[in-house]
């Protein structure tokens, strides 16, 4: 046990550190930078396409597919919730980033991600009037 370093205080210093970091960068970056708010909504004027916030882009970019497609949301959302109880990934004994027993989970969540960016991509630029796809450049 001499080997291993107690976390309080020692990390508990670098968490209140960081956090006081992220408090003044975000406070600074929303004094300094404007919101990027469109004006106040008009029914005489919807916007065409009405899209959704970024955060919800993909989900709302992978339904224009198909309706099925929202199932496939829901099942990584359940798939994520209970990664932690899933048989055959052992608790590893020391954190490590990226063990070499869950590479299936660490591959298929490096997937994921890349797909949810590549679908919010696609719904911010490449989505134009009545939803069409467009060639911005």
């Amino acid at each position: 046990m001499s080997e291993y370093l107690k976390s309080s205080p020692h990390f508990f210093r670098l968490i209140k550190w960081a956090f006081a970091l992220g408090t003044v960068t975000v406070l600074l970056l929303a004094a300094l930078l404007p919101a990027p708010l469109e004006e106040a909504a008009d029914l005489g004027r919807v916007p065409n396409p009405s899209k959704s916030a970024w955060f919800l882009l993909w989900m709302q970019e992978l339904v224009s597919y198909g309706n099925a497609w929202v199932y496939l949301i829901v099942a990584l959302a359940v798939g994520y919730a209970l990664l932690p109880w899933l048989p055959g990934l052992p608790a590893a004994r020391r954190a490590r980033w990226f063990p070499r027993e869950q590479r299936l989970v660490n591959v298929l969540t490096l997937l994921a991600f890349l797909t949810i960016l590549a679908l919010t991509l696609v719904a911010l630029v490449f989505r134009g009037e009545n939803w069409s796809l467009i060639w911005p450049f």
